[in-house]
């Protein structure tokens, strides 16, 4: 009884929280996002060099775009001309990298676990973008369409109306996710009561050196959402899982998910696919250990 009575305080608590800051966030960037045009966020990323790709990682760390959403805008970005690492960038900062992610990494694991997962991720998402670029892997794009690619949004005139627009577009995401979220924090809840405490140290604690690896291999099958898996990696911090390997799980599932290889198989060959998961493992494991490290 007391396991169950914990479990739900868990459940509500967390759940209220996210369910805050999604709102909350969703509406400050969909109301921003209403005074800058896609063509014109286009336009600021099409530098070439390590500025495009840094502008292409920043891009991907501020829109708070899903699965669905950032690859219809790859491709707008690629035939728009933008230069293939800058898009990569973009590509693997996107579902890593918003201030709905970030919101909620400071909120329930702390300040320290927020920079040190902001720093590596964006920092090897421009450099990654760039190696892709140096090392010919734009010949792996196929030519293809993509339905659904994100046109021009025609906002209300007023700031009333503006902030109206932004909520209504923040309460359709959040019905959305809304199912993922409950799910992320069930199972959470669920570890936070009834999982004991010695077994996730001994399987995921800080001194074993597998730990962070196995949690960025083992959180693509867990992934649904970030604000899925972010509930699931509180409830094992708790638990005694290091902050590290909390990490490796978060980011191996956010960059890895296997709805989002899916469709980047439908843009890319298989040789870039293969090397994108490899990069997004990498990610994972030096953000771990880094954490790890200077903690």
């Amino acid at each position: 009884m007391n396991s169950l009575v914990v479990s739900l305080k868990f459940f509500v608590l967390i759940l209220a929280e996210l369910t805050a800051l999604f709102l909350g966030i969703s509406t400050i960037i969909g109301l921003i996002l209403q005074y800058v045009s896609d063509e014109k966020l286009r336009r600021w990323f099409s530098k070439r060099g390590l500025l495009g790709n840094f502008l292409g990682a920043a891009m991907g760390a501020i829109t708070p775009f899903c699965s669905c959403s950032t690859i219809p805008m790859t491709v707008g970005l690629l035939r728009a001309g933008v230069p293939f690492g800058a898009t990569m960038s973009f590509v693997l900062a996107s579902p890593l990298l918003n201030p709905i992610i970030l919101t909620m990494f400071w909120a329930l694991l702390g300040w320290q676990t927020c920079v040190v997962y902001g720093v590596v991720t964006f920092v090897l998402a421009t450099a990654s973008g760039a190696l892709l670029e140096l090392i010919g892997l734009a010949q792996d794009v196929k030519k293809v369409r993509v339905s659904g690619e994100p046109g021009e949004r025609a906002a209300p005139p007023t700031l009333g109306a503006k902030l109206n627009f932004a909520f209504g577009g923040a309460w359709s995401d959040f019905r959305g996710v809304l199912a993922y979220l409950i799910i992320g924090v069930a199972i959470g809840a669920a570890i936070y009561g009834y999982v004991p405490g010695d077994f996730v140290v001994r399987i995921a604690g800080r001194h074993n050196p597998f730990a962070i690896p196995v949690a960025a291999a083992i959180g693509v099958p867990l992934y649904v959402r970030a604000e899925t898996v972010i509930p699931i990696a509180l409830a094992l911090t708790k638990k005694g899982m290091s902050i590290g390997a909390v990490l490796a799980l978060i980011i191996g599932g956010a960059g890895m998910s296997i709805p989002e290889m899916s469709m980047l198989a439908s843009i890319f060959k298989t040789r870039l696919v293969a090397v994108f998961i490899g990069v997004v493992f990498v990610t994972a494991v030096v953000a771990g250990f880094t954490f790890n490290v200077i903690r």
